[in-house]
């Protein structure tokens, strides 16, 4: 069973197993339909596609953030309706670094399913191997998938509450120029939550867009965290993506139970009542 990372290799060898079962879930947060594109022009033979818009988020509200989480029971259903199963081992993938397929493998761990492993190196560690592709799209075989959410959120009653508390620690995993406020282009204001230390994703990795190894991750995130307990640590971002690649990268270090603050800075930025906070700090 994997629950972190998968390797091409190992991904390789299992293609045609029936119970395994892999998810394209490239996408670019500008061009929306890119993955959809990219999908349709070549993609993992067997994988499916999955929109992070339509399959990996609910409906907005103007204050929910730009990618609310949807109802875990819709989410379940087209789960299933792609071929899940409850017994099946996910891989899912993306040509960002995990980006995206982190945020696969966090809602399905949400709703129950921890055998769910991205692929590292994702699209681009899978081409240069010189593995399978394709441009057909499997054919649809409906699976039998049910899930219930577990107590890995937090709200923003929630971050609001925790302010200035010195065991809890908010990590942010945009960029740091986005994090000082500074070159926002995705959401209305600039800057972050009072308190949340930056933790750039693509931190996570090193050479050829692979993961590094779970003690240097270890390493790192321990210098992050002081003497708070993985517990009590919250990831966001802009609107609760890439925080789940910061989320997954603790998991691979072996620091287990932080939770996930799914409206992140979108959310937290619709009202402005909330408190900003600009530059490093």
């Amino acid at each position: 069973m994997f629950t972190t990372l998968i390797s091409a290799t190992d991904l390789a060898a299992q293609l045609d197993h029936p119970d395994w079962i892999v998810f394209d879930c490239r996408h670019d947060l500008v061009d929306t339909a890119a993955g959809a594109r990219a999908y349709a022009q070549s993609h993992i033979r067997g994988a499916h596609h999955v929109s992070l818009d339509a399959d990996l988020s609910g409906a907005k509200n103007g204050h929910n953030g730009r990618h609310p989480l949807p109802d875990a029971a819709s989410f379940c259903s087209r789960m299933a309706a792609l071929g899940l199963r409850n017994n099946m081992q996910v891989v899912s993938y993306d040509a960002t670094g995990g980006a995206f397929a982190a945020r696969l493998w966090w809602m399905l761990r949400w709703v129950g399913h921890t055998r769910v492993a991205v692929l590292d190196g994702g699209w681009n560690g899978w081409q240069k191997a010189g593995l399978a592709v394709t441009a057909a799209t499997p054919p649809s075989r409906h699976g039998h998938f049910s899930g219930i959410p577990h107590a890995i959120t937090v709200d923003t009653d929630f971050i609001a509450a925790e302010i200035g508390n010195p065991r809890t620690r908010v990590i942010d995993a945009r960029s740091p120029d986005r994090f000082r406020g500074e070159n926002e282009t995705l959401d209305p204001v600039g800057g972050h939550i009072p308190g949340a230390k930056n933790r750039f994703f693509q931190n996570n990795l090193g050479a050829g867009g692979y993961f590094k190894p779970a003690p240097a991750l270890k390493e790192e995130f321990a210098a992050l965290l002081g003497d708070v307990q993985p517990a009590q640590v919250v990831h966001q971002c802009g609107s609760g993506v890439t925080a789940c690649h910061n989320q997954l990268a603790m998991e691979i270090a072996g620091l287990s139970g932080s939770r996930l603050y799914p409206g992140s800075w979108s959310e937290w930025c619709s009202d402005s009542r909330r408190p900003a906070a600009t530059g490093d700090h």
